[in-house]
């Protein structure tokens, strides 16, 4: 057991910060990784608590470790450079047709590749399964029900996991019916019948810059043009960026991650929210929110859905269990607002019904309480594999790259030097077996093109380490223009 020399000049205080120091150099702990607490450090070293205490305030200060209310602290990436907002150099865009499908299709295909870590896809849930509980659950569901498990259902959906839903809104001061839910194929469907609802061929639709590039595709094939609005890396979309858009183009609907947004990891307050809302709301534009990560926050609170500021129907929330719970039962709702005659109608005409089987496992996970024990857990493992993830990124990158700081999610979105086009080693990175997501596909027009977007959302192992050394080795070597 290692003692403090309390006859040393230096103070005692001092020597717990050398102590943490030294442990980090040694990799002893990580980035992430928490902290002794005051009362072992305290027993260990045989000083006060206050001492302890008093040392890891110094720490926190300097930017070295994070507190975290009832948890503790926690070891920060402090060598990271972080990703700034830059409103002054952002260049105003104009509505366009969307076609990337090709470089989006790689980055789907390698996610499937044998031997490839796949970085370049946001499955959250893989960095804390909950695969048994769900395998027990559906063979409950099977035992009991087995012949209507697997039969056509309601078109929209179970009523008993719609009500389960409209509990979990009404706790966050949504009031919902039930029966205005409509239970989809993932959130991706929510949000193709949401636009469908609002909006026709040839209408633009306002998203976020950078914008998930699955919403870019959907905008593409229901024949809609895309106009990308300035988002702020930390605050999300800029309200006052908004205001101008809608000014200069006939914004027939928007479609953004108003809690955590896909891929900057950023999170509007809630009175931006309320605002964003109440902008749209004077111009009769409907907002559709995409609130798949709203779950998987790192902040004390979950953000509020900006459902709860609507005064006209005109807010339309998308989300699914696919972030937190299944990807593959493919579960999702939508909350139509005042279009839910015309939602149902669509989703009769699309799907007729979405799987009894998925829905009645869920809703035994939802109400045995497993689902949010399951989230807490999942939260924890999440935020410590983001500080993991970014403390290597500093390691094996060059200096000159700049991360962002996710407030949830599981992406981190990375800035190289303006030369660098990541699309360009995409293959190169493949055939080192390991896959990203290059920034260009989160731009309809093609911005961010040294930009590339990074998933913590894994089970870690020493795979990542390599994989991430491999990434930076690439960015490394790109050459320099002559």
């Amino acid at each position: 057991m290692r003692l403090l020399d309390k006859s040393s000049s230096e103070f005692l205080y001092q020597q717990v910060i050398d102590f943490v120091e030294d442990q980090e150099k040694s990799g002893a702990i990580r980035a992430g990784d928490k902290l002794p607490s005051l009362r072992k450090l305290s027993r260990q070293f045989e000083i006060s608590i206050p001492t302890v205490k008093q040392a890891y305030i110094e720490l926190e200060r300097q930017g070295s470790i994070s507190a975290r209310p009832q948890s503790g602290y926690y070891l920060k990436a402090k060598q990271a450079r972080t990703l700034k907002p830059m409103r002054s150099l952002w260049a105003s865009c104009q509505p366009v047709e969307i076609s990337c499908r090709s470089i989006i299709e790689q980055v789907y295909e390698a996610v499937h590749l044998p031997d490839t870590v796949a970085l370049g896809i946001s499955n959250p849930v893989n960095a804390h399964p909950p695969d048994k509980a769900l395998a027990r659950l559906m063979r409950s569901v099977l035992s009991k029900n087995a012949e209507k498990a697997v039969s056509y259902g309601p078109v929209n959906g179970d009523p008993k996991l719609r009500l389960n839903l409209a509990f979990r809104y009404h706790e966050q001061g949504v009031a919902i019916n039930h029966d205005d839910i409509i239970i989809t194929s993932g959130a991706q469907e929510a949000l193709s019948i949401a636009l469908q609802c609002v909006a026709e061929r040839g209408d633009i639709i306002a998203v976020e810059s950078p914008c998930f590039f699955g919403l870019i595709e959907l905008i593409e094939s229901l024949g809609m043009k895309a106009l990308e609005v300035y988002t702020c890396t930390e605050e999300g979309i800029c309200v006052e960026e908004l205001a101008k858009v809608i000014e200069q183009h006939p914004v027939k609907a928007c479609l953004f991650s108003t809690a955590i947004s896909n891929p900057l990891g950023s999170m509007m307050t809630n009175q931006q929210r309320q605002n964003m809302v109440s902008l749209l709301e004077k111009h009769d534009i409907p907002l559709i929110e995409d609130e798949v990560y709203s779950d998987l926050y790192f902040s004390k609170d979950r953000p509020v859905p900006a459902q709860l500021y609507s005064k006209k129907g005109l807010v339309l929330t998308c989300s699914s269990f696919s972030k937190t719970a299944a990807p593959g039962y493919r579960v999702g709702w939508l909350l139509p607002g005042k279009y839910e005659e015309a939602a149902k109608r669509i989703k009769r005409a699309q799907s007729c019904s979405t799987p009894m089987l998925q829905q009645w496992t869920l809703t035994d996970y939802l109400m045995s309480g497993e689902y949010d024990r399951h989230l807490q857990v999942l939260r924890k493992t999440l935020r410590y594999n983001c500080e993991r993830m970014r403390a290597l990124i500093a390691s094996h990158f060059p200096k000159e790259v700049c991360i962002s700081q996710p407030q949830g999610g599981s992406v981190l979105w990375i800035r190289c030097r303006s030369h660098v086009d990541t699309s360009k080693f995409f293959t190169q990175a493949i055939a080192k077996g390991v896959s990203f997501a290059p920034g260009e596909i989160f731009s309809p027009t093609g911005q961010y093109k040294n930009f590339m977007r990074i998933s913590y959302g894994v089970k870690w192992c020493e795979k990542i380490d390599k994989a991430i050394a491999d990434l930076g080795k690439l960015v490394y070597d790109y050459p320099e223009k002559s």
